[in-house]
């Protein structure tokens, strides 16, 4: 009978892989995409690895605020309310999430003697990011399946590393200015980055969420938009990188 029991259960194991294949890869390959256009002085991988258990961090710490934070709305407006799903985007989900990624992102980085050149910053959001967009994906294509792994490879996983970068750009802009002694500029950079990602996250997820032909096209084109800039902006970080 135990001579048998591993045959059984290998065709588990080998859904289980695929499964988190699925679910990581994309996270995966936009995380190597970004760490090779940092042409100066690439991080070094046990780094980016403790960033990406920051975004895990941050990931199960948004579970818990999430569900404190619609709570709270729960008992403030009525879910049949209009304006309920854009609340819920913009300040539970949003908020929340952006938040916490940040919160780990400034603990992690913002003294690391690594941390000395302008694109590092894109990096450091964009890895934390990813590790909580990887274990979001891998919480919901063993929840629903194989047949969200496409959708959110194409959409979740990219529009995260795009809050990511905006919210990086001004992460790099704050240690820029700190590191010149202008405190004033380092604090309202970092709140900038965190207001941008907010602001991204929580129009796309209202889009998602509302779930009217309008906001399908509205969705599509801000995807589209967003993708295309954050491209753009990383190659143009790249090129005029710079020590901070």
């Amino acid at each position: 009978m135990f001579f048998f029991a591993p045959l059984i259960a290998a065709p588990i194991y080998y859904l289980m892989i695929v499964y988190v294949l699925a679910a990581i890869l994309p996270a995966v390959f936009l995380m190597r995409y970004v760490y090779r256009q940092d042409r100066i002085e690439r991080e070094p991988p046990w780094l980016l690895g403790s960033l990406v258990l920051m975004g895990i961090l941050a990931a199960l710490a948004s579970i818990v605020l999430e569900v404190l934070g619609e709570s709270v709305l729960n008992a403030l407006v009525s879910p049949d309310n209009p304006k309920y799903i854009t609340l819920l985007a913009f300040l539970v989900v949003a908020v929340v999430e952006e938040g916490t990624k940040f919160f780990f992102l400034y603990k992690r980085t913002w003294r690391d003697p690594n941390f000395n050149f302008r694109f590092d910053a894109i990096v450091y959001a964009v890895f934390v990011s990813l590790g909580f967009a990887a274990f979001e994906n891998v919480k919901y294509v063993f929840s629903y399946g194989l047949s969200v792994a496409l959708p959110r490879a194409i959409l979740a996983v990219p529009g995260h590393m795009g809050f990511a970068v905006f919210m990086g750009i001004f992460y790099g802009r704050a240690k820029l200015r700190f590191d010149w002694g202008n405190r004033f500029g380092c604090r309202l950079n970092l709140i900038l980055g965190y207001l941008a990602a907010v602001f991204l996250h929580g129009v796309y997820d209202t889009c998602c969420m509302s779930g009217t032909t309008r906001s399908t096209l509205v969705f599509v084109a801000f995807v589209l938009v967003m993708y295309l800039t954050v491209f753009l902006l990383i190659k143009h970080e790249s090129k005029t990188d710079a020590p901070v």
